[in-house]
């Protein structure tokens, strides 16, 4: 199966991430709610991190077939966490959720190119991500987070794993920023300008109603998560949304077509996710990637099953041409494969 899929993950590799996962099951099937109160598990918990459930594993293929190297532009792996620590300062717990069992997702999803992104639990310490992407080969990219402290040679390195982009992420995170950090912004872009990275940003875009003047003097792509993350209960019709939507048809920004569970109050059918979703696509269809969020850490409710979300997708954007944008020719584009 692995082999197919062109991911050169070793025997020895595979039979550790199993055995660790195997160690976990227990605690899987104890949780039945996507966050789980601190008290309830206390071994390796952070104050203010409680648990979150896993995903759900029973995998079904999706009701449409997806294009020719179709890729999951957005997905993060957890664990093992005795081999792999989490952050103190981290808001959230996960189980472990391993390279090995996203890569069954993907086979019965029907991709074939995936993008791993640094979540906030791993800070700056991207141990695992890289580990993985070695895994992973051509089929692989990644996006980072930085301390700032790493040395030029260390990028390089990255870079040559498949490291295509910095995430910067001022939400999931215990002091929230309420200004965009504009001038630490700038000097991330020197450090990585001249490998041809991009800037990825999990913020609230309602939050910067002049978005695209704020970001005026980036020149490196900028790639915003979860279409904006439009905070719940606000219109999507927001002067932030109109400004991302600036940024993307100037060519200068990206948006991720991710976790529709995390973008307004309605649960299933998500329909203020599918708004923004069918908006963005009329406006600008070749600034859109799609991506999995698996495993759905966080999860405010029961937890959504990966097929669902996908046949969601393939609802919202349902055109042979969009669709081959969004699953394969856009991906290509911003990480690199082309």
């Amino acid at each position: 199966m692995l082999a197919a899929m062109g991911c050169r993950l070793s025997a020895g590799y595979l039979s550790f991430c199993r055995k660790a996962e195997q160690k976990n099951h227990r605690l899987r099937e104890r949780i039945t709610m996507s966050l789980v109160p601190e008290s309830r598990h206390t071994d390796s918990i952070a104050e203010g991190a409680p648990r979150c459930a896993g995903p759900l594993s029973n995998l079904v293929a999706p009701r449409v077939t997806l294009p020719f190297n179709a890729c999951d532009s957005h997905f993060h792996i957890f664990g093992p966490a005795t081999h792999y620590p989490y952050s103190a300062g981290r808001i959230y717990t996960p189980p472990d959720c391993l390279l090995a069992d996203y890569l069954d997702l993907q086979k019965s999803l029907g991709l074939t190119r995936c993008v791993l992104v640094q979540p906030s639990v791993y800070g700056s310490d991207n141990t695992a991500l890289l580990e993985a992407l070695k895994s992973l080969g051509n089929a692989g990219r990644g996006v980072v987070g930085l301390s700032g402290k790493e040395s030029a040679g260390e990028l390089r390195d990255m870079d040559a794993v498949g490291v295509k982009g910095i995430r910067v992420n001022l939400v999931d995170v215990k002091s929230a920023s309420a200004n965009l950090p504009i001038d630490a912004l700038l000097r991330m872009q020197e450090r990585i300008s001249h490998l041809g990275w991009h800037l990825e940003l999990l913020v609230h875009v309602d939050k910067y109603p002049n978005l695209d003047e704020a970001l005026s003097l980036l020149e490196v792509p900028i790639v915003f998560g979860h279409m904006g993350y439009l905070s719940r209960g606000v219109n999507p019709d927001h002067p932030g949304m109109k400004a991302m939507l600036a940024l993307m048809q100037s060519g200068r920004a990206w948006a991720k077509v991710t976790g529709p569970y995390r973008i307004g109050l309605d649960g299933p059918p998500y329909e203020t996710a599918a708004q923004i979703a069918r908006w963005l696509a009329k406006h600008c269809m070749e600034r859109l990637v799609w991506g999995s969020d698996w495993p759905h850490v966080m999860v405010k409710g029961p937890m959504p099953h990966d097929t669902d979300l996908l046949n969601a997708v393939t609802d919202w954007v349902p055109g042979k041409d969009q669709q081959q944008a969004l699953f394969s020719n856009n991906p290509a584009k911003l990480y690199q494969w082309d």
